[in-house]
């Protein structure tokens, strides 16, 4: 039985105030060629298919045009929504496009039933157990003692009663303890979200969604297959991926990981202005067209850095600088002896305290001459 294991699609997402459709639309291809290749018997899409609860419109014709290529495969598909998406909108009319082959998990209602597959080696049992809190467990089993993720997953997972006789598949998506984050996941505080990884012990693969970096949770068999795109300058050093899952007999299983190469990457840049506007550092690569994070290392900022870094790099997301300014980073308190410090005494402590460090002869008569002249002024 072999299985694509997809998940936080994302869709309608935008980073940095920067549309993500086009790169969606371009990755989405990509992936439909990889399962045309692959011919899979089934695909996993597990949670956070939108950004929102509310996806804007071209997200939602993105997903129905990739729903109806995968329609047209002669396979499986089995979604489940994640924390991203409203249960209710996603699973809309699923008991009519069920007959298509493609499945679509309903809110949670204390109830999993599982799809079964066939092959040669016998029957493989899909449970689709999207994203749920306590809360939503705690409603349909007020007798269980329900008050952490964990104790909810578990819950959950026991009243499947998965036989051991079967293989066995799970899509969920939730924090499993021991995943490593990224900046664009939402977090917990105090990693009240986790859930340890012991509550699907009944399973042959686990196919996780939430966490956007492509990862194993001990052995391969719990697995995150991470996001198709980077959604954030976090994620810039990830290699994103297509997760391939084959089940033979029972225990046997085998993943691999097929690259996804985007429209556009995401990168992070740094060095002075000056470095970053050569064309031997950016001819001959890809920077003019990637989605860009520049940190520039100049002392003083550089006026218009933006419009005209963009002259050069057109998706220019992010700018910021690294000099003894920002890294000073301190707090300007008060100025102690006001009273018997000149003016140009006080003006250069507020400068240091500012900037990290002191004004040099040059600025410090500068400013001793524009004070003279304030004071001439005021006579």
């Amino acid at each position: 039985m072999k299985l694509i294991h997809l998940s936080d699609l994302h869709l309608g997402k935008r980073v940095n105030e920067f549309s993500m459709a086009e790169d969606q639309e371009y990755i989405l291809k990509k992936i439909i060629n990889i399962i045309d290749s692959e011919k899979p018997d089934g695909v996993i899409i597990a949670g956070d298919v939108y950004d929102k609860p509310i996806p804007p419109t071209e997200a939602i014709e993105l997903f129905d045009s990739f729903l109806f290529r995968l329609s047209q495969m002669n396979l499986q598909v089995f979604i489940i929504s994640g924390n991203h998406d409203s249960p209710e909108r996603l699973s809309f009319a699923n008991r009519l496009i069920d007959q298509s082959g493609i499945h679509i998990s309903r809110d949670y209602n204390g109830e999993v039933t599982p799809f079964t597959l066939n092959d040669e080696y016998g029957e493989v049992r899909i449970y689709m157990l999207p994203f749920i809190k306590p809360v939503h467990v705690r409603q349909f089993f007020p007798d269980e003692a329900v008050e952490s993720y964990t104790d909810a997953v578990r819950t959950a997972v026991n009243k499947m009663e998965v036989s051991d006789s079967v293989r066995n598949v799970i899509v969920t998506h939730q924090f499993v303890t021991g995943a490593a984050r990224s900046e664009s996941e939402e977090i917990s505080v105090g990693g009240s979200d986790n859930v340890d990884a012991s509550v699907f012990n009944g399973f042959d693969y686990v196919a996780l969604g939430h966490i956007h970096n492509p990862q194993n949770i001990g052995a391969e068999r719990i697995r995150y297959c991470g996001t198709p795109l980077k959604y954030s300058f976090s994620e810039a050093s990830h290699q994103k991926s297509v997760t391939v899952v084959e089940l033979k007999e029972k225990g046997s299983l085998s993943v691999k990981s097929i690259e996804l190469v985007p429209l556009r990457d995401m990168v992070e840049l740094k060095g002075t202005y000056d470095e970053l506007t050569l064309k031997s550092f950016y001819e001959g690569t890809s920077y003019q067209t990637d989605y860009v994070h520049i940190t520039l290392t100049d002392e003083d900022d550089i006026p218009g850095a933006v419009s005209r870094l963009r002259v050069i790099y057109q998706n220019l997301m992010k700018l910021d600088y690294d000099n003894k300014r920002t890294r000073h980073n301190a707090r300007i308190s008060g100025a102690g002896d006001v009273e018997n410090k000149t003016p140009l005494d006080l003006f250069a402590e507020f400068y240091v305290k500012q900037n990290g460090y002191e004004m040099t002869g040059e600025q410090l008569g500068f400013m001793k001459e524009m004070i003279e002249k304030i004071w001439e002024g005021e006579k």
